[in-house]
Formats: structure tokens, C-alpha cells, sequence
């Protein structure tokens, strides 16, 4: 088999009714992807224009991070109506286009559903704060202070802080895990659940092939109002909020996590499946994050893939790393799909974050189309973009405001895609972007690396036509995972198809011996190795080997 036949689509991978299993997700931030009418922010319009670059990556589904309408105090994370488009992006029209295009060019459309708080502009919000016996008042989680007139308990805001805002209206406490200004849904109203399987089934009839669905674990709290017991610091990560916020001295048993979010995502996927539909879940929980994955993605009756944080960590993933992530997700997970990703719009980039090499992120781009489960990219993972750097008066994200300079916030990592170094912000606008462009990025723009036959782009480009072309990549188990020094490697199998893939994540030459059988070399455009003459395989540095049995 030649390395060219190696990269063909496995056009069988397309029949599937499970289509997610496997998939290769683009995310896209609309703010900052392409803005076609000149104001300085990307649009729906803008997505439509791109959609042959993001076809021609190799990717079947793109994840839209949300447009509906909103003051944008969380930049579209905090929704003021879930059931239209706001301006700023465009009109419900545009979005129909939107799908109609993507779909035409075999592209899934996923949507982020902010389901867990909305803005406090909902006319939900405004009609349950308006007294204590209309028909919404319990449409959120409404507590009476302590008799001393503190909150009702020591829950914390992501965001910094107590998770309980006082509103002299209802003389009440209401929670708002992060923002002031986003406060939470009560998932324990029925009436609640029903509205929002109503938002749901509104998207599913105009098209949408499913949903990312942001702070999963968030949607239910615990109906006593229980304090939180600390954690203990040697417990403590970073993964879900910076060092400095003391939302991570807690250990988050009762403002999230409850079981009885099972039966509202039971609800959830019976709505799903009626249309064929599919969701990923954003698990943000920074000690039980593969286990909720487990709970979440298990069975049939509730969503088909969650991602957790494990790999959207601070520390660079060492082979050992990344074999107890995945041996514990085999215990925690066996009926389980996970979704992988190493950057996305919360995070600082991670060629920044894990201060990668040019061959660096090429070996982690390979081996993350190599895991068990489907895939997540960034836009502009695939051209190599460093966390910018903004000053303190560019900052937009109210989090960096907050936590400056120990924590810069999320503006870094969603500045502007560029698409060309000599076009005015880098083809993005011919407005004044709402953030700056980053200069540093401008040498990585799209169509200079088009230009460039070794860019990180066409890596990424052949990366995921390997995963495409072989149902053992996109769809089957994964065994035999062992780690020798610096190098993981494993077994892919599905349908008669063995693919044996090891990884050198090191600047050091290593050696290993392929298992018994005959092996196919394959990959070369990715740089991978091929078996020797006695079965021992030499990796350079950052070097993959990947071999097919015959």
C-alpha cells in the first residue's frame, strides 16, 4: 500500500448514522473568524465566505460558538434571546444560508447552547425577579440570606467571589456561577426543562445537525443549598480556573455535578435522537472531569461525546501523561466517547501554553488524530497562532479584567483568524477590529502558508486525511497502550483493520520494536517512521511511527 493510498477518504465513513463518532469538529469563534460587512466583528456572512478554506482542512463538522442575541457581557455566553440571531452577527436568514452552504459542502453544523445561566436582559430573568409569586419566580435559584444577611452558603462564582448576587426587588439572593450578570437556570423547575427542550427542537427544525453544550455539569444544583467542603490544596489544580481564584479551593459537590442532571440529558437526547442530532459536553471540573465524561457519554439516553480538561492543562503531556489519561478514561468510560482537544476559546493557546517547537506540534497534531474518540481544532490551531499578547487597556474579557496581571483572561486566544500578511487586519476586516490583530501572527497567515509546502497547515491538512482514511482512526478500539521512556504508543483496530501508531515526545532520537506481524509502513507525509529490516524502529525527535498490519 502506498503512503498516498494511505491519505484516500474512506468514503464508508460517511454511511454512519453515528456521523460524530470519530469526527474531525473545526471551532469556530465568530467574533474573530471573518467579518463581511466592515464593522470590526466577524459574522454568520463572514463563516459562508470561508467555508471552502474550512472544507478544504478535511474536516466534516464545525462547532459555532454562539451568536444568539445578547448584551455581550460574556460575549455571547450570557443570552438574552435563544431563539435569534443578534445583529452584530447577522439575522436568522443568514444563518439558514449558513447551514444550507456548510451542508452542501458535506459539512455538520454544531451550535453552543448556553443552557445553564442565561443574561440577567432574558425576559425570563426580568419577569422571576420581579416578585416572588409570578409565573417564572422560580425560573432561577432564588435563596433567603442567612439571618445575619450574608449569602446562603460559601458557593464561588468562576468568574471571582461569591456565586450569589443580592436583588433588593425580591429581597433574595440569586446564584450566578459566573457572571453577576449571567444567572443560573433551576433545572428542578420542569417548567424550565421544558422551555429549554423547546429552544432545542427550534434549532433541530432549522436545520442544525446538533449541539456543543457549554458548563454541562453546571446545569443542576443541589435543591438544600449544601456548603461546599474545601479541597485539599495538594488536590488543587488549574485547569478549570486560574491559580489565583479561590474557585479552586473548593471541592464542587453541590453547585454542580448532581445526578440529577442524568434525567434532563435523557430528555435531552430522546429530542436528539428523533432528528438525528448529536452533542459534545463541556465537562469543567477539574478533579472528576473523566468521570463525569463516563457518567455523561454512557448508554445510549444521554449525550454522545463530552471533552474534559485534561489535555486544556497548563503542563505540556508527557507520554506517561497521556497514557494514565487514557487508562483512566478506559475505567471510568468503557461505553464512553470522549472529545479531544488541546485548544479552544477559554485557554491560552497551546504552542504558547506548552511552549512547543515547530516539531513538537506537529507530533502532538498527529497524535491527536490518532486517540480513540473524535476530535476538536481550534481555528488557527491549524496555522500554529501563539497566544497574542494585548495590553491591559485592549482587554475585553471581563475575567482578565479581573484577575490582571497574575491572569491576562481569554483575549489571547481569541484575536483575529489572518488569512493574509499584505491585506489590511490580515483580511479580516476592513473595520476596526474589536481586538487588535496580533502582529505576530501576521507571518502565519493563511496564504502564506498556502505558499510554504512544509506549513504547519498542510501538516494539520494531511493529519486529518489519515484519521479519514481509516475506520481503525476514526471509529475503533485502542490497546496495547504502553510508554517506554518518551514514547506511547498503541494499537487502532476496526473492521479488519490493525494500525500500530507510536510517538517519540521528546528532542531525543529513541528505538522501539514493532510487535510481532507485518507492518506496512505508512504516513511518511507526516514524517512518521517506517519498521526496519529487524523490526526495531528508529524515531527521531518528535517523530511518529506509524505502520499498518498487512
Amino acid at each position: 500500500m502506498t503512503a498516498t493510498a494511505l491519505l484516500q477518504p474512506d468514503q464508508g465513513l460517511e454511511l454512519y448514522p453515528d456521523w460524530w463518532r470519530g469526527a474531525v469538529i473545526y471551532q469556530i469563534y465568530p467574533r474573530s473568524y471573518q467579518d463581511s460587512n466592515g464593522d470590526g466583528i466577524g459574522d454568520l456572512r463572514g463563516i459562508i465566505e470561508r467555508l471552502p478554506y474550512i472544507a478544504s482542512l478535511g474536516v466534516t463538522v464545525i462547532w459555532i460558538s454562539p451568536f444568539f442575541t445578547s448584551p455581550m457581557k460574556d460575549f455571547g455566553y450570557d443570552v438574552s434571546d435563544y431563539c435569534d440571531v443578534d445583529p452584530m452577527f447577522g439575522t436568522l436568514s443568514d444563518f439558514d444560508a449558513l447551514v444550507a452552504a456548510a451542508h452542501n459542502l458535506g459539512i455538520k453544523i454544531l451550535i453552543d447552547l448556553v443552557l445553564s445561566h442565561s443574561s440577567d436582559q432574558h425576559p425570563w430573568f426580568k419577569e422571576s425577579r420581579a416578585s416572588r409569586d409570578n409565573a417564572r419566580a422560580n425560573w432561577y435559584v432564588w435563596s433567603d440570606p442567612k439571618p445575619d444577611g450574608t449569602p446562603p452558603n460559601n458557593w464561588l462564582s468562576i468568574f471571582g467571589g461569591s456565586a450569589w448576587a443580592w436583588d433588593a426587588g425580591r429581597c433574595q439572593y440569586y446564584l450566578h456561577n459566573f457572571l453577576v450578570s449571567q444567572p443560573d437556570l433551576n433545572f428542578h423547575e420542569p417548567s424550565v426543562q421544558d422551555a429549554l427542550l423547546d429552544v432545542t427542537r427550534f434549532w433541530l427544525e432549522r436545520g442544525v445537525d446538533g449541539f456543543r453544550l457549554d458548563t454541562i455539569n453546571f446545569y443542576v444544583h443541589d435543591r438544600e443549598l449544601r456548603d461546599n467542603p474545601p479541597l485539599a490544596p495538594e488536590l488543587r489544580n488549574a485547569n478549570i480556573a486560574p491559580a489565583v481564584n479561590p474557585y479552586n479551593h473548593q471541592e464542587h459537590l453541590y453547585d454542580k455535578n448532581r445526578p440529577e442532571n442524568l434525567e434532563f440529558l435523557r430528555r435531552f437526547r430522546a429530542l436528539m435522537d428523533s432528528y438525528g442530532a448529536a452533542a459534545v459536553g463541556e465537562v469543567g471540573d477539574a478533579q472528576r472531569g473523566l468521570d463525569i465524561l463516563g457518567e455523561y457519554t454512557s448508554g445510549n439516553d444521554k449525550v454522545q461525546m463530552c471533552y474534559a480538561f485534561e489535555f486544556l492543562s497548563a503542563e505540556a503531556p508527557s507520554a506517561a501523561r497521556f497514557a494514565a489519561v487514557l487508562r483512566h478514561l478506559d475505567h471510568v468510560a468503557p461505553e464512553g466517547w470522549a472529545c479531544w482537544a488541546f485548544s479552544n476559546h477559554d485557554v491560552v493557546r497551546h504552542i504558547t501554553r506548552w511552549g512547543l517547537s515547530p516539531a513538537a506540534a506537529r507530533a502532538y497534531t498527529t497524535l491527536l488524530m490518532c486517540l480513540r474518540g473524535s476530535v476538536c481544532i481550534y481555528q488557527g490551531e491549524e496555522l500554529g497562532l501563539q497566544e497574542a499578547e494585548l495590553n491591559f487597556e485592549d482587554l475585553q474579557d471581563p475575567y482578565g479584567i479581573q484577575f490582571w496581571p497574575e491572569f491576562k483572561g481569554r483575549d489571547g486566544c481569541r484575536t483575529q483568524m489572518v488569512w493574509s500578511p499584505d491585506v489590511q487586519n490580515a483580511g479580516f476586516s476592513k473595520g476596526q477590529p474589536w481586538l487588535p490583530v496580533a502582529r505576530e501572527h501576521l507571518g502565519l497567515a493563511v496564504d502564506a502558508q498556502e505558499r510554504a509546502p512544509d506549513a504547519l497547515l498542510h501538516h494539520y491538512r494531511r493529519a486529518i486525511a489519515l484519521r479519514s482514511a481509516h475506520r481503525a482512526l476514526a471509529r475503533g478500539t485502542l490497546s496495547g497502550l504502553q510508554v517506554s521512556g518518551d514514547v506511547l504508543s498503541f494499537h487502532r483496530e476496526e473492521a479488519g483493520e490493525e494500525m500500530f501508531c507510536a510517538f517519540n515526545l521528546s528532542h531525543t532520537p529513541a528505538t522501539l520494536h514493532l510487535p510481532q506481524g507485518h507492518w506496512v509502513a505508512g504516513g511518511q507525509e507526516l514524517n512518521s517512521s517506517g519498521p526496519g529490516a529487524d523490526g526495531v524502529v528508529h524515531l527521531g525527535p518528535w517523530q511518529p511511527c506509524l505502520v499498518l498490519k498487512r
